[in-house]
């Protein structure tokens, strides 16, 4: 039966293309391999390449979204943010791989790439790495965690889960409303809530 691992591709793609926070593929891979009883390593090798294709296609098409809504200014800001972490590195890339292991939405992280307009394979190799790592032990804690459904599905309805969706959406606001160039080049905060156009 292979197309129930079709499913883990679609779905872990479609958790990852959008824009906003949404909940972590992880999720949809777990209840995948749970329900159909699917290969564990296939679950996670597949899930984890459907996220990837998915935060690569939004690198591809959120600048084309952000000169539609956002202000010239806005976009030529974050562009800034997005050079700052090119001249960084390979600490650049220590981040990324901290921060994909991080139970944090990873979508902020990829916004700012793509309205910067950075390569997509400048981030993702870093991305691999947190994200393959962080969904094998997710997705095995839950097939671990299988025989305890109710459980789950009332944690998944947790203060824990809207946390993480809340600091998904300020993070992708301090991303938008934050002058990063004033920020970084003069040490001024500044908050600018009229991005849009």
């Amino acid at each position: 039966m292979w197309w129930p691992y079709l499913l883990v591709l679609l779905g872990a793609f479609l958790f990852d293309v959008v824009p906003f926070p949404f909940p972590p593929a992880f999720t949809i891979m777990v209840f995948l391999q749970i329900y159909f009883g699917l290969n564990i390593w296939a679950v996670i090798f597949i899930g984890v390449a459907g996220s990837i294709l998915g935060r690569y296609v939004l690198t591809l098409y959120i600048p084309y979204i952000a000169g539609t809504l956002f202000k010239p200014d806005k976009n030529e800001d974050v562009h800034y943010l997005g050079k700052i972490l090119k001249q960084k590195g390979w600490k650049s890339q220590l981040v990324i791989v901290a921060y994909s292991l991080l139970p944090l939405p990873t979508t902020p992280l990829f916004v700012a790439a793509g309205m910067a307009k950075m390569r997509p394979l400048y981030i993702i190799p870093a991305f691999f790495i947190g994200k393959f790592a962080s969904d094998a032990l997710l997705v095995n804690l839950g097939k671990y965690g299988a025989e305890n459904t109710d459980k789950l599905l009332h944690e998944a309805m947790s203060w824990q889960s809207f946390f993480s969706i809340a600091i998904g959406l300020f993070l992708v606001s301090c991303l938008l409303f934050i002058d990063w160039r004033s920020l970084i080049q003069r040490r001024e905060f500044k908050l600018n809530f009229r991005i849009w156009k």
